[in-house]
């Protein structure tokens, strides 16, 4: 394929997903979520047990400070909470509360109504099509760049 085929391509997936992103931002704004806020809930829910605020930072790639401030927002928003580690008091641990798993329900449905306002106009046929291709190119489920 011409590099200038494959470029049009990356543009076309680079809207595609900024559209999807705008979509998912739309349905989260009724539950006081941002973006941000709602990796960081998955992240939690998705751990082995509380995680300290070191290991959410290094699996959000992103500096310590950027999650005390999301916990921050969560706390408040009543979603997680600060817990004590039993085996070292200076360590803390970030937990989901009862209010971080209903929020997390409604993310997800956020998120299938998002996608579905993207894909509404494939039919049946062309969904499925579309599926087996992003399976190809999202590779093995873990799997990241």
């Amino acid at each position: 394929m011409p590099i200038s085929e494959t470029s049009g391509l990356a543009e076309q997936l680079l809207r595609l997903t900024r559209r999807l992103q705008r979509a998912q931002k739309h349905h989260m704004e009724p539950l006081g979520i941002t973006p941000a806020q709602a990796r960081l809930l998955r992240t939690v829910a998705h751990h082995d047990g509380p995680p300290r605020m070191a290991d959410l930072a290094e699996r959000l790639e992103v500096v310590p400070r950027a999650v005390t401030s999301l916990v921050d927002a969560l706390e408040a928003h009543g979603s997680v909470r600060r817990a004590p580690d039993p085996s070292n008091r200076r360590v803390v641990r970030i937990e989901l509360t009862e209010a971080g798993q209903s929020t997390l329900r409604a993310l997800r449905d956020a998120r299938r109504a998002a996608a579905e306002d993207v894909l509404a106009p494939l039919n049946d046929q062309e969904r499925d099509a579309l599926g087996g291709l992003l399976d190809t190119l999202s590779g093995p489920p873990g799997s990241r760049c």
